[in-house]
């Protein structure tokens, strides 16, 4: 105990002895600001907890002044005011109700309307900002959906709440997939968060791997045909257009032409066109992925002075697309990740020698003390399971962060998983739906 002590002294000082750096408001430079009663009152939030009884509890620690109950102050990072209620000291589970909470000492605030982690709340002559707490980036992410169809709006408040908590967790849903990906340090980290969703809000949700959000392009130039005709009683369905597809950079997304002369096609009807050839790229040709990085040029057609109308080209241009696909030879792309990986140089060869299997490729590293830092560009269907890995082969002293760096060509020998495995799943979500 004695040495437990002693450190306690050395490493944790007194606030009275320790000032803290901030910004002058005026001039822009750095000033020490230390804890002291007199001046005007300023206090940092440095955690909130999303209680589902008394709502959104804040703790602060008072920086200079003393923080009166039942006052009004500024909160200076957002600019707003906030009027606070009973100020509590907190020990364990114990709320000790306080008029006022002084410089140096840590304290809570309940029902708080604007302010969250990392705000200044103070009086509005304090003329100084303090920086924020730099939190990591969340380095995994696993898809979420709710055990019962009820619980989807549910799901979006809770979370929201846990956020304000926990900045280290984040939530955002997949434009391409539609799945809710829930972020976090790790995959203790995220089923904690899903724990907490349970007991605390009463919203239970099942954790599984995302899915890769592939795509698809084109590797050669052709020239389509789309026609559609249909006759029924009365006025007829006409449509009939000659479209170029081309394989554009990667990055490009989509891009339409309109190369028409001589009035082949009324101009009115060649948006249709183009909305026909968006919704079966989006849709995609192998494998339901968006088709993107080439270019759709139209360049002739007819059409029909009665039975033509916009229903009729846009379902030509599907057909066009259709039809251009199974000569322009498809393939599918795969997002690439930026991944480097941090851990002591004992393990640096095992990691790298993983990393190519994981077909990465090592872009470079670097030693900083006894650790290592490894870069490499590594496909993300790769690193799905990566955090359970590291953790495994370093005993817990690896991590890692990744983030997305571009699409490439998926190897030729995955083509077929990869469709298969996209076919199964959009038969199994149609005989859900049934």
């Amino acid at each position: 105990m004695p040495p437990l002590l002693d450190a306690l002294i050395a490493y944790v000082p007194s606030p009275a002895e320790r000032p803290l750096k901030a910004t002058d408001t005026k001039s822009g430079g750095e000033i020490s600001v230390g804890a002291s009663n007199d001046g005007p009152a300023a206090a940092f939030i440095w955690k909130t907890v999303a209680d589902p009884f008394a709502g959104r509890i804040t703790m602060f620690r008072v920086v200079s002044g003393a923080l009166k109950a039942d006052s009004t102050v500024q909160n200076l990072t957002k600019d707003t005011p906030e009027r606070l209620g009973h100020l509590v000291l907190l020990q364990g589970k114990t709320q000790t109700t306080v008029p006022e909470i002084k410089a140096g000492d840590i304290g809570a605030v309940a029902k708080l309307k604007e302010s969250q982690t990392n705000d200044l709340i103070a009086d509005k002559a304090v003329p100084f900002t303090l920086a924020g707490i730099k939190f990591p980036e969340p380095v995994i992410s696993y898809a979420i959906e709710p055990k019962s169809r009820g619980d989807e709006e549910k799901i979006s408040t809770a979370l929201h709440r846990l956020q304000e908590e926990d900045p280290t967790i984040s939530y955002t849903r997949d434009a391409q997939t539609k799945e809710l990906l829930l972020a976090g340090q790790g995959q203790s980290h995220i089923e904690v968060t899903v724990a907490k969703l349970k007991r605390r809000f009463g919203v239970e949700v099942l954790l599984k791997l995302p899915r890769i959000p592939y795509r698809e392009t084109i590797t050669a130039a052709t020239e389509a045909h789309g026609r559609h005709k249909k006759q029924t009683g009365g006025h007829g369905q006409f449509g009939d257009c000659k479209v170029k597809f081309e394989p554009l950079p990667r990055g490009s997304e989509f891009e339409f032409v309109n190369d028409i002369f001589g009035g082949s096609i009324p101009r009115q009807f060649v948006p249709a066109i183009e909305k026909g050839i968006q919704d079966a790229r989006l849709r995609g040709f192998l494998a339901g992925y968006p088709m993107v990085d080439f270019r759709a040029s139209v360049f002739d057609g007819s059409y029909h002075p009665v039975d033509s109308s916009e229903m009729s080209f846009k379902m030509a241009g599907s057909l066009a697309f259709k039809d251009g696909m199974s000569r322009a030879r498809p393939t599918l792309l795969e997002p690439i990740m930026d991944v480097e990986v941090y851990a002591p140089s004992d393990y640096a060869g095992d990691l790298m020698g993983d990393l190519n299997g994981r077909r990465g490729r090592i872009g470079g590293m670097d030693s900083r003390g006894v650790s290592t830092i490894i870069r490499a560009k590594v496909p993300m269907s790769e690193m799905l399971t990566y955090e359970q890995h590291l953790t495994s082969a370093t005993g817990g002293r690896g991590s890692y962060h990744m983030e997305f760096s571009h699409y490439e060509e998926v190897p030729a020998h995955l083509h077929g998983k990869i469709i298969a495995a996209a076919k199964a799943e959009r038969g199994h979500e149609a005989a859900e739906e049934v």
